[in-house]
């Protein structure tokens, strides 16, 4: 029942995180933007710890990986997903970033030697071809410089988010818990895109439109806050490869958000892709074997 209400938290809060990432195009270097989002989390999650007690001690090469950790999950991955949606819409991007699932798969036996079961294969194989019929309207882009550009920056901050989920596990194996690895990566991959910032000659200034403040603002407490630690928490009991498959889920949200508030129109193509997203969803947690391709 854990499992599922962190699975079910995961994929509606990072599902409709995308049109917030959206709405922070503007005035504002993306670079800038992400470090506000991080502080702002941060200066939330360590004084919750701080007073509950709940932040473990760490070692030095433990806080070596959370800093590796922070340029993956909260720093250079994030960097690529806002600069993508100035090139593609952001649709399309959590489109690319589904492909979480095969990264994570490969990672894995790269990592830790773990081989994809023939399940997790099926499961993401269907889920897949599913979100391109979802998209397939926005996936006819003709192979243009930004078009090209977009994809290759999502792809780039999908690798990085799946070599954090590696961290992760390795992190969850020594008994550490993801807020308080959560809150050190916070912290050194806001420092490290500070002094991106500062290198590139970023103006620090804010923003009072309304709509920039509170996509701000989700994109902080329930974005990360509550995101993040659902992920990281789905990934020490389920495993990277499986946990992951929530991002296939991703475009769905996203494409219901779209339904509501941007007129998005269904057609006969769009909602075989949609079944086909849930049928790869139960194959994936469906009976979970331990056959493992050869």
């Amino acid at each position: 029942m854990l499992t599922l209400i962190l699975y079910i938290v995961t994929v509606g809060i990072w599902g409709s995180v995308w049109i917030a990432i959206k709405l922070q195009q503007g005035d504002i270097a993306a670079e800038v933007s992400i470090i506000y989002r991080f502080l702002l989390a941060g200066s939330v999650l360590f004084p919750l710890l701080v007073l509950s007690r709940r932040l473990q001690a760490l070692s030095f090469q433990d806080h070596l990986l959370c800093m590796i950790q922070g340029v993956c999950l909260f720093g250079l991955n994030f960097y690529c997903f806002y600069l993508s949606t100035t090139y593609i819409s952001s649709g399309l991007a959590s489109v690319v970033f589904s492909i979480a699932t095969v990264m994570n798969m490969l990672n894995n036996r790269l990592w830790f030697g773990i081989l994809p079961t023939r399940q997790m294969l099926t499961g993401a194989i269907i889920g897949l071809c599913g979100i391109s019929m979802l998209f397939w309207p926005e996936l006819q882009y003709d192979a243009q410089q930004d078009t090209i550009s977009g994809i290759l920056l999502c792809l780039a901050g999908t690798w990085l988010f799946s070599s954090g989920n590696m961290i992760s596990v390795h992190h969850q194996k020594k008994g550490l818990r993801p807020p308080t690895t959560n809150a050190w990566s916070i912290l050194y991959g806001t420092l490290i895109l500070t002094l991106l910032a500062l290198i590139q000659d970023s103006q620090f200034n804010m923003s009072t439109d309304p709509v920039y403040l509170w996509s701000l603002i989700y994109l902080a407490i329930p974005g990360t806050l509550i995101g993040f630690t659902a992920y990281l928490m789905l990934v020490g009991r389920t495993g990277a490869d499986k946990a992951a498959y929530s991002t296939v889920m991703f475009p769905a949200i996203a494409l219901g958000i779209s339904t509501i508030f941007e007129n998005y129109e269904w057609n006969e193509i769009n909602i075989t892709g949609f079944c086909l997203v849930i049928m790869g969803n139960l194959v994936i947690f469906y009976k979970r074997t331990s056959v493992s391709i050869k």
